[in-house]
């Protein structure tokens, strides 16, 4: 399994309460092909610089750091796309810790 980094863009409409649950359901969906959440960083609700529209211009970033296959990794892009909580997403790898021995 890999180490992977997910950047989440949380669409709520303005709403604080709605953020929680967001986060345990992606949380949920990582466990249920597999992964396992190492951390979960929530950062705040911020503006976006660009907007196509003014429907949409701010939103709640999330960072969680997680370990998963690759094919796992596809079926949660696939499965967050279909959410509408959830406006943008982006899974990056993250870098193994120094001294942590590489698993294939």
């Amino acid at each position: 399994m890999r180490k992977y980094e997910g950047l989440f863009i949380l669409d709520t409409a303005g709403q604080d309460e709605g953020v929680k649950e967001a986060i345990d359901k992606i949380v949920a969906d990582i466990g249920a092909v597999g992964g396992a959440v190492e951390t979960v960083q929530k950062m705040d609700r911020r503006t976006f610089a660009r907007t196509r529209t003014k429907k949409h211009t701010a939103g709640f970033y999330v960072n969680i750091i997680f370990r998963c296959n690759a094919d796992a990794l596809d079926q949660l892009k696939n499965r967050f796309a279909l959410r509408n909580e959830i406006f943008r997403v982006m899974f990056t790898r993250a870098p193994e810790q120094v001294g942590e021995p590489a698993q294939k």
